[in-house]
């Protein structure tokens, strides 16, 4: 189903694929659980709150519960293990708990878009991805997902000359950042949907683009967008920032440049988990830096 190229970023190896299998399939039975407990009962301190800002209308023709089921056959059917391992996806899980329902922003289409979009009931759940053909395939199989093919300026090979860009281009600075139309600066993520700007996003997951060769978009602007995202979100919640693969150099160094180490709460296996607040509209950032 998925084609050869985005194999080696999108799987996890096979050692315990079933027990991998197992857990997440009991993670989503466990959402469909709580989500029908919260829409029959009436407890305002619910695992599940906020129920006002839940959906009204089915996405695509789509209900949360049929999408939670939809997952589960997924997963418990499959032979492909999604490309974060257990403890890994049960960071994300525990803050979707507890932000549910939410915007949750996710960088990659793949065998475990299902699942993430399955672990956020009643919220909105929106992929990225640079292949249309493989948008098309996976919406195939899974239309309710919301999901847009986009392109990238950067190539991998360009790491750093791109942090020698923006140290030097005013509208990279943390005081300046912006995404939308900011052709300037190369990291920015511009050309995108309007859905992709115009959402304060509570959750981000970079798992994605391709990052393990020199002509490959890499990840590093995603991850400095996630970082101006974050700081200029209305509002004072805290963004909550998912990086995979930091075992790889660049992830590694980006995220210390951008998503900055101070704000790094939790790591494990191949994920770092950030809680980016918004800048502080009262102290200045005259300078590059963001970290």
């Amino acid at each position: 189903m998925k084609r050869d190229d985005h194999l080696r970023d999108r799987q996890i190896p096979a050692d315990g694929r079933g027990l991998s299998l197992i857990a997440i399939a009991g993670l989503i039975a466990g959402v469909i659980l709580i989500s029908g407990l919260v829409k029959s009962g009436d407890n305002s301190n619910s695992l599940l709150c906020s129920i006002a800002k839940s959906r009204s209308q089915p996405i695509n023709g789509f209900s949360d519960m049929e999408t939670q089921l939809r997952a589960l056959v997924h997963y418990a059917t499959s032979k492909i293990t999604p490309q974060q391992n257990y403890g890994e996806i049960s960071v994300t899980f525990d803050v979707l708990k507890k932000r549910n329902p939410c915007n949750f922003l996710v960088f990659g289409l793949g065998y475990d878009s299902l699942m993430w979009d399955a672990l956020n009931p009643q919220g909105k759940t929106l992929f990225i991805e640079e292949d249309q053909k493989w948008v098309d395939i996976v919406l195939k199989g899974a239309p309710n997902l919301r999901a847009y093919a986009v392109k990238y300026r950067t190539q991998l090979k360009e790491a750093g000359a791109l942090l020698n860009h923006y140290r030097k281009e005013p509208s990279c600075f943390p005081s300046n950042a912006y995404l939308r139309g900011n052709d300037r600066c190369r990291l920015a993520l511009t050309g995108f949907p309007d859905e992709f700007y115009d959402t304060d996003w509570d959750l981000i997951m970079i798992d994605a683009p391709r990052g393990y060769f020199p002509e490959a978009p890499g990840r590093m602007a995603a991850i400095f967008s996630a970082a101006v995202m974050a700081r200029n979100r209305n509002g004072s919640s805290v963004t909550h920032v998912f990086l995979h693969d930091v075992d790889r150099k660049v992830e590694k160094l980006f995220a210390t440049e951008f998503l900055c180490k101070k704000y790094l709460v939790k790591s494990v296996g191949r994920l770092w988990h950030f809680e980016i607040p918004p800048a502080d509209k009262t102290t200045s950032h005259d300078g590059p830096r963001f970290c």
